[in-house]
């Protein structure tokens, strides 16, 4: 899956919040102790780097849903209102800051300008709460606002914005919360593509019929499944406090899913029309909805 896309201004290497480092009583073993943090530190940075450059940005999986001719469903995003409960928490911001990341890609793949710029605002806000006083400042929404119907236009402006970002944080050393963030992006892009399946009329079609429309987006579902263990495997490399240790069981049960399915094997055999079933995405559907309503609760 091609993740070069510009509109992934809000990922990982966006944000962040150091790994605490433990105290010791002599000078030699806080040298060595200083010497390990720094080198698990810098594991975890090329970590979260690795991932960002092989899981989708928020705006990927949204726009190759519109591709497949899937109608809009504006239940499926996060409610903007809900910002202020999570700007007091910087978990929970730089959660749902990747969360909203993805649904102005949602958006934005839909024409829906208005509502993308209000998303933007909302992410101002939790972006400030975090730090990043400046980064996502009036005159970035405005020039938003001007080209977002402009696709080219607005891919050079957030290329800019994600590069000042960038900039902004790298003089830092904060590794976790820029994990949270693309988690929380990721998650909402898997939650938009299971809710769209889900929500597709039974009642229209015969099943057969019904899994061949639905099996573009059945697909995009089924190719995370290397992007979920990427997922396990960098948060795993984080401090194990909540919300990260009730996220990484989910995600690891949300892996086992993926491998029951077998799904390369199914494919190596010509069989995928076997897994492209939304009877077999049950499982995934469940358990993204978990995790996303524990990210946005």
């Amino acid at each position: 899956m091609n993740i070069k896309r510009p509109i992934y201004f809000f990922l990982a290497i966006v944000l962040a919040a150091g790994l605490a480092s433990c105290g010791n009583s002599s000078k030699e073993e806080k040298d060595k102790n200083s010497e390990e943090f720094d080198k698990a530190n810098e594991n975890l940075k090329q970590q979260i780097e690795d991932v960002v450059y092989n899981i989708p940005s928020p705006s990927e999986i949204p726009y190759l849903l519109q591709a497949t001719g899937a109608e809009y469903n504006e239940g499926l995003v996060n409610p903007r209102s809900k910002v202020d409960q999570y700007a007091s928490r910087s978990d929970k911001a730089a959660l749902n800051l990747g969360v909203y990341a993805a649904d102005i890609g949602y958006l934005s793949s839909y024409d829906k300008t208005q509502e993308a710029i209000d998303y933007l605002t909302a992410c101002k806000t939790l972006a400030d709460n975090l730090g990043l006083i400046g980064t996502f400042d009036a005159e970035v929404i405005n020039k938003f606002e001007k080209n977002i119907s402009n696709k080219d236009s607005l891919t050079h402006l957030l290329d800019r914005t994600i590069k000042k970002t960038e900039n902004y944080l790298n003089d830092d050393n904060r590794n976790k919360l820029s994990s949270l963030v693309i988690t929380g992006s990721f998650i909402e892009g898997l939650y938009i593509s299971t809710g769209l399946i889900k929500s597709y009329p039974k009642n229209i079609l015969p099943d057969d019929k019904r899994n061949l429309v639905l099996t573009p987006i059945m697909r995009i579902v089924l190719e995370q499944k290397k992007s979920v263990s990427d997922l396990v495997e960098m948060l795993s490399r984080v401090e194990q406090t909540e919300p990260v240790t009730a996220i990484v069981a989910d995600l690891k049960e949300l892996e086992k899913t993926y491998n029951s399915l077998n799904i390369e094997e199914q494919i190596k055999n010509n069989r995928a029309d076997l897994v492209l079933s939304d009877k077999n995405l049950e499982g995934i559907t469940v358990i993204t909805e978990r995790l996303r309503k524990a990210i946005t609760g």
